[in-house]
């Protein structure tokens, strides 16, 4: 559910009306023309002589998305004399099993989360990466070794390799808020969780409702609480234990777990800190929980929510003027850095070959990224790219809380077994919600972790 909404409205939220000459031979900016771009990454590329070689890709990219990502290939295509036939499907996480187990699958598999790939990884349909790329991942991504973690799964014999390249990430690690109404009360933006209290508490002995908090979303209700608990794992906790939770190897029910769902209860089990009171959380729906932010009195002044949620706002209301967002931050005493949550699409090996490596290479320099970057409806982890290549300011600013993330982690619930990440877990906060303890809570989804084993 939450993957679908990123993937279906990240290119609405970061999207302009903006237009480029196709004047170049199908490349949609002349090389070495406009010195924004990293184009001694796509010079090198060119010691690649790969004519007559076709390499496959198949992602989950389809109409613009296809589109855009097509435009992009097109320089690898001119630099190497390579083919690359890109196919997109709304079926892949169903087709690329199939097509693995044929024999059959394409060179190159890009995978909108790691957990497939991990599992293909695990039965040796994917090909292991070498230790170069590693390095250069380490080096070139902001919080380099959280992205090589996250491509980093076990082989048929249990030992760990590196199996892919991110590109293309989507950030939920932010707080939305009308700018108006802030100035008007005089309030600054929060540096700190502890910060981010205080202005809670403070909003409150002014008369206002500090946040917009929404749990609905028919069958998938409670999802929303999901994120605000991943979140909190990541600001109390180093990621090491965050990984821990989403494997169970740290148990649902364990304090540390109890205590960030309790963190989430200080914001929404408090009738005087959410608009409608505390009952009225799990009973709002998702999609109209931030209209309270641009309402006259305003119901609520901040709401946490990822990158996708402006599609959710009243007609008329502009990102930038209207309303506009803040990395929803970490605790100053806990010394854990600017952690992320995201999420990402991965690229893979399936298919071995010279075609398919240098593929691999070129998704993971500076220019295929800033070409994506220059059409909208891209974000990127990639420290090195240049951030005034981005075509709206929001995706920009997106952008710099990516390349300052010190860790960046995946949604957990995507991550966890279904019954779990989009069962108890949901239901679970929604209970939380009414009332029951985060104890109560956590016992009971431990309890249907442990039916699963």
């Amino acid at each position: 559910m939450k993957k679908s909404l990123l993937s279906a409205a990240i290119a609405l939220t970061l999207s302009a009306n903006y237009a480029v000459a196709d004047n170049h031979g199908g490349l949609m900016f002349e090389p070495g023309k406009d010195t924004r771009f990293h184009w001694a990454s796509y010079e090198a590329l060119k010691s690649s002589n790969l004519k007559g070689q076709t390499v496959s890709v198949f992602g989950p990219w389809m109409g613009s998305e296809k589109e855009h990502f097509e435009n992009v290939i097109k320089y690898f295509e001119e630099a190497t004399g390579a083919k690359v036939e890109y196919a997109g499907s709304d079926s892949f996480e169903q087709q690329i099993v199939i097509d693995a187990q044929a024999g059959s699958a394409p060179n190159i598999a890009i995978f909108p989360q790691p957990g497939l790939a991990a599992d293909l990884a695990s039965k040796g349909f994917l090909a292991p990466l070498d230790s170069n790329v590693e390095a250069a991942i380490k080096s070139d991504y902001a919080a380099g070794q959280s992205w090589v973690d996250l491509a980093t799964f076990d082989n048929q014999n249990g030992q760990k390799d590196l199996y892919g390249v991110f590109y293309r990430a989507d950030l939920k690690s932010l707080v939305w808020y009308s700018p108006d109404n802030f100035e008007d009360a005089g309030y600054a933006l929060p540096q700190s969780m502890e910060e981010l209290k205080a202005l809670t508490q403070e909003i409150v002995a002014d008369g206002g409702t500090p946040w917009c908090i929404g749990l609905g979303s028919g069958a998938a209700t409670g999802w929303p609480a999901t994120d605000w608990v991943e979140d909190m794992m990541l600001r109390l906790y180093p990621a090491s234990v965050y990984d821990q939770w989403v494997a169970n190897d740290l148990k649902f029910n364990d304090p540390k777990v109890v205590a960030a769902i309790e963190e989430f209860g200080w914001f929404s089990r408090n009738d005087a800190y959410v608009d409608g009171g505390s009952a009225a959380v799990a009973a709002t729906d998702f999609r109209d929980s931030p209209k309270g932010l641009f309402a006259s009195p305003p119901k609520c002044y901040m709401h946490r929510q990822a990158s996708f949620i402006p599609a959710f706002f009243p007609d008329g209301v502009e990102v930038g003027l209207d309303a506009d967002f803040f990395y929803f931050p970490s605790y100053e005493s806990k010394d854990l850095g600017n952690p992320v949550l995201g999420a990402g699409t991965l690229a893979t090996i399936t298919n071995d070959s010279k075609g398919a490596r240098a593929f691999i290479d070129f998704l993971r320099s500076p220019i295929a990224h800033e070409l994506w970057m220059a059409q909208t409806g891209f974000l990127s982890a990639h420290a090195q790219v240049n951030p005034d290549l981005y075509v709206t300011e929001t995706a920009r600013k997106q952008g710099e809380i990516l390349r300052y993330a010190t860790t960046f982690r995946f949604d957990g619930s995507d991550l966890m077994p279904g019954k779990i990440g989009a069962g108890s877990f949901w239901t679970g906060m929604v209970d939380y919600s009414g009332g029951k303890s985060a104890q109560e809570v956590g016992d009971s989804i431990q309890k249907t972790w442990d039916a699963l084993k």
